[in-house]
C-alpha cells in the first residue's frame, strides 16, 4: 500500500506540474515560430520574432519603465520593511502586536482595491496618473513581505551582537549599516529580488494610475487586444525567463544563508 502511495503521489505531481507548465512551454515554444500565426503546425525554430521584440520602440519603452518602477520600488520597499522589523523586534511598546499585524495586512488586499484607492486619492489631489504612481502602489503592496522577510531573520543572536557593538561606542546609525544589514544582507536581497519580481509582471495597479508612460505588461495587453502572435509570446518568455532566473537567485541566497 505505502509503494501504491508513492506511485499516487508521484503521478498526482506531475499531473500538477504538467497542468502548470505546459502552457508556458507552448508559450516559448511558439514564440520561435517561422510565421505570423502563433499556432499549430510548429515553423522553426527562428529568432526573428525577438529580433522584432527588442526593435519595437513603444516595447523598449515598456521596458525601461518597468525596470524603472521595479527598482525604486523594491529598493523602498526593503528600506521601509527593514526598518519597520527592525523596529518592532528590537523594542516592546504597547499594540506592538496589532502594528505588526496592520503592516502585514496589505498582503491580504486586493491589487484592484490598492489601484482604485490611489486613483480615487489622485483624483482628490489634483494628480495625473504617472509612473510615480505606479511606484507608491507597487510599494504599498511590497513593503509587507519584505517587512516580513527581514523579521523573520533579525533573531536573538544578532541582538547580541548589536549589544556588543553598542558598549563599544557605535551609533544607532552605525549599527544599522554596518552591523545589522550586513548579518541579513542575504535577506535583503532576497526581499529585493522577490519585490522586484512581484513589480516586474504587475498589471492592474499600472494599468489604474498610467496614461501615456506605461510598463512592459500593459504594453503587452495592448498588443494582445489585437491577438496572439509570436511577438507577444517572444516577450512572454522574456519576462518568464527574468522572473525565473531573479526567483533562482533568491533561492540561491536563502539556500547558502540557511547552510552558513
Amino acid at each position: 500500500m505505502r509503494q501504491l502511495g508513492n506511485v499516487l503521489s508521484g503521478f498526482y505531481l506531475t499531473a500538477c506540474y504538467i497542468f502548470i507548465l505546459l502552457p508556458v512551454a507552448v508559450l516559448i515554444l511558439f514564440s520561435f515560430q517561422d510565421g505570423r500565426l502563433a499556432v499549430p503546425p510548429f515553423k522553426g525554430p527562428v529568432l526573428d520574432w525577438y529580433v522584432t521584440a527588442f526593435n519595437n520602440p513603444r516595447m523598449m519603452d515598456g521596458l525601461v519603465n518597468s525596470l524603472m518602477v521595479g527598482i525604486v520600488s523594491s529598493a523602498i520597499s526593503v528600506i521601509l520593511g527593514f526598518l519597520a522589523a527592525y523596529g518592532i523586534s528590537r523594542h516592546e511598546f504597547p499594540a506592538r502586536r496589532l502594528l505588526q499585524g496592520v503592516i502585514i495586512l496589505p498582503l491580504a488586499v486586493s491589487y484592484l482595491l490598492v489601484g482604485m484607492g490611489l486613483l480615487v486619492t489622485l483624483s482628490s489631489l489634483g494628480l495625473g496618473p504617472s509612473l510615480w504612481m505606479v511606484i507608491v502602489g507597487h510599494v504599498v503592496i511590497n513593503m509587507p513581505l519584505a517587512f516580513a522577510i527581514c523579521l523573520a531573520q533579525l533573531g536573538e543572536h544578532q541582538r547580541k551582537i548589536e549589544w556588543a557593538a553598542r558598549d563599544l561606542g557605535a551609533s544607532t546609525l552605525r549599527v544599522l549599516t554596518q552591523v545589522t544589514m550586513p548579518m541579513i544582507a542575504a535577506a535583503l536581497v532576497a526581499a529585493f529580488c522577490l519585490c522586484f519580481t512581484l513589480s516586474w509582471d504587475e498589471f492592474i495597479i499600472a494599468f489604474l494610475v498610467t496614461r501615456f508612460d506605461v510598463t512592459l505588461p500593459i504594453v503587452i495587453w495592448t498588443m494582445l487586444r489585437g491577438g496572439l502572435n509570436p511577438q507577444t509570446n517572444a516577450v512572454g518568455s522574456f519576462i518568464f525567463l527574468c522572473s525565473i532566473l531573479m526567483l533562482v537567485a533568491v533561492e540561491l541566497l536563502l539556500f547558502r544563508k540557511r547552510r552558513a
